[in-house]
């Protein structure tokens, strides 16, 4: 379309567009990476506007000027969202700061509730229709123009033209600023590797393939995504499409194919990255932009099935509240999407929320697990929303457990040298009982090795690890599943009660060298069952004692076989070269499973009924 004959009235230049915005107005700023630069910047620069109040998501170009005192004397900054280039203005109280759901924002602006006099938005340029783009920032962009009394848009050509709800029509702009320049690239600094990697190696373990997923704000959900690699089938609906994405889309890990709802389309509101990026969404029919009260809604999220929302946070305390925007009483980010994802994944059949955090802070001095949240600290997730807590050291399952089992969690997860002192704590705190042990305060990372997986009933996954201290009360409710027989053979006793100080004792006195105790699990529901029980201790010089228990409708599967297996192999790494077991003679089923592992074993039958099996490892 020819702009020049179709509206010549509404092209101007970026200095008489801004002659537009009258003091006092109340202007909104397109989002993020879309926002319109060279508008800003005219904006600021023409003195004679006077008294504006800004209301924008994410900001850039202001902090460049924020540290000027004519320019703070000017302009009342109000964000949505406090992002790294204006955080430090933040601290020092040079802007505010309105804590607010995304999911929500549009709405606010669409009942007037914040009155918009102007926005300034960036678009492409038009088509032969006359339909320019939205482009990369849709979000709150889309209400914010629709919302205002005056539309300034800059046409970009550097503007990828996007699919869905991103059309805006020349006729719905009132003025028109033609102005080439770059888009805003949001490249992530590099953090620590080992941590990321670390956290990575754990998220894997809980995305399955066909998944649908979505990534928070922040540099650490983003790191993440490279460990993602080796998924098949995965489907995205986030707020943001960031550059971490990319390889997934290239590698076709990432095809939205078995989506439940919009399958074959990355439902998305906004995209920050390289140029890269930009290139890839432009025209691309695989995504699909909406504004963020339908992206963000949590009955939309929720009908994604098998949904994970990933987000990353600034401290978790031991009961399972989250802390995102502020540290202490300084904001440092903002509610954004966190809350609307995990609410959505928690409606989704299939689904639930991780929250990714780091176990330390400040250089390893501070711990992000803390007994309580910092003073003046906001709880955006509430203990009633949290699932799942991933930090280097491991993965804490708190969905719909009690104080006492997060608690346990949680301190499994911690650094090892904050381990004790949050345990002390937590008595002081009347969250765990006064005898409670506390974890062995060493880094088990190494325990990872230890992890196996079985094809088991129905083809679901019998996952296979050794025994932590989160562990005390499934134990307790497989010991107490079991037939009296079965407890009988393993115990050569009617043991009738588990008692809280045998369960401790069981995974206290683990070294997970010359003891050790792997469970198997399966997933029922949100939750994971153990079904079986393995362990081995040291006898004697290189010789382990061995035992295991299986569930009684799961015996004659294999299980116990490979537990064997499994216990034989971390036998052999520790040093130790045969097991021997006490089996009741009449215990069949257990003497046929030792002698299908090892044909060459030594049977000695004692006068008490009971025959010692000696087991050489090959």
């Amino acid at each position: 379309m020819n702009i020049e004959k179709y509206c010549p009235e509404k092209l101007l230049t970026p200095e008489f567009s801004v002659k537009k915005i009258k003091n006092g107005s109340r202007v909104f700023i397109g989002t993020g990476c879309g926002e319109p630069q060279r508008l800003v910047k005219a904006m600021i620069e023409d003195r004679n506007i006077q008294d504006i109040v800004v209301y924008q998501m994410f900001s850039s170009t202001f902090s460049k000027y924020i540290d000027d005192d004519n320019f703070l004397n000017r302009f009342s900054i109000k964000l949505f969202f406090i992002s790294a280039a204006i955080r430090g203005a933040a601290f020092d109280g040079k802007i505010d700061y309105i804590p607010v759901y995304l999911s929500q924002i549009p709405e606010i602006f669409a009942s007037n509730e914040i009155g918009l006099d102007v926005a300034l938005i960036q678009v492409s340029p038009p088509d032969k229709f006359g339909f320019c783009s939205l482009g990369i920032s849709v979000d709150i962009t889309l209400s914010g123009m629709q919302n205002a009394k005056i539309v300034i848009a800059q046409v970009n050509p550097e503007m990828p033209r996007t699919w869905g709800d991103s059309t805006v029509h020349i006729d719905e702009i009132d003025y028109l600023v033609f102005y080439k320049e770059e888009l805003i690239k949001a490249i992530p600094s590099e953090k620590n590797q080992k941590i990321i990697k670390r956290i990575g190696h754990y998220i894997n373990q809980l995305v399955d393939d066909n998944a649908t997923i979505q990534i928070g704000f922040g540099h650490l959900p983003d790191a993440i995504l490279p460990y993602l690699h080796d998924k098949r089938n995965l489907g995205v609906h986030t707020q943001v499409i960031t550059s971490g994405f990319l390889p997934l889309f290239k590698k076709n890990v990432i095809t939205n194919k078995n989506k439940s709802y919009l399958p074959g389309r990355v439902v998305t509101s906004l995209c920050m990255g390289s140029k890269e990026l930009y290139d890839y969404v432009n025209n691309n029919p695989m995504f699909y932009f909406r504004a963020s009260d339908f992206v963000n809604n949590p009955n939309i999220i929720a009908r994604n099935d098998n949904f994970i929302s990933i987000s990353s946070a600034l401290e978790v305390d031991l009961t399972g509240q989250v802390c995102t925007d502020s540290k202490g009483y300084l904001f440092y980010s903002g509610i954004g999407d966190q809350v609307d994802f995990i609410r959505g994944s928690s409606m989704s059949k299939g689904g639930f929320s991780i929250i990714v955090i780091p176990s330390t802070a400040e250089d390893g001095d501070v711990s992000r697990i803390v007994t309580h949240l910092s003073e003046g600290a906001g709880v955006a997730t509430t203990r009633g929303d949290i699932d799942i807590v991933v930090t280097e050291y491991g993965i804490a399952e708190l969905g719909r457990k009690s104080i006492y089992q997060r608690v346990m969690e949680l301190v499994q997860i911690a650094h090892p040298k904050f381990r004790k002192k949050l345990i002390q704590d937590a008595k002081k705190c009347h969250y765990i009982f006064h005898d409670q042990l506390s974890p062995i305060c060493e880094d088990l990372t190494f325990l990872d090795d230890y992890k196996f997986f079985k094809k088991g009933l129905n083809g679901k996954n019998i996952e296979f690890r050794p025994l932590l201290c989160s562990d005390e009360f499934e134990s307790r409710n497989f010991f107490y599943s079991l037939q009296e027989s079965t407890i009988y053979s393993r115990f050569f006793n009617k043991k009738k009660v588990f008692t809280k100080t045998m369960l401790q004792q069981q995974w206290a006195d683990i070294d997970y060298k010359k003891d050790m105790t792997i469970i198997g699990l399966i997933q029922k529901g949100k939750h994971k069952q153990i079904i079986a029980i393995g362990s081995y201790v040291e006898a004697k010089d290189n010789v382990a004692e061995v035992a295991f228990l299986v569930k009684e409708n799961l015996q004659g599967m294999g299980i116990g076989s490979y537990l064997l297996k499994i216990l034989e192999k971390i036998a052999k790494e520790n040093g130790y070269k045969s097991f021997i077991a006490f089996v009741l003679s009449e215990n069949k089923k257990m003497l046929r499973v030792f002698q299908k592992q090892y044909p060459n074993l030594t049977l000695t039958r004692s006068d008490s009924s009971e025959t010692e099996v000696e087991m050489k490892f090959s």
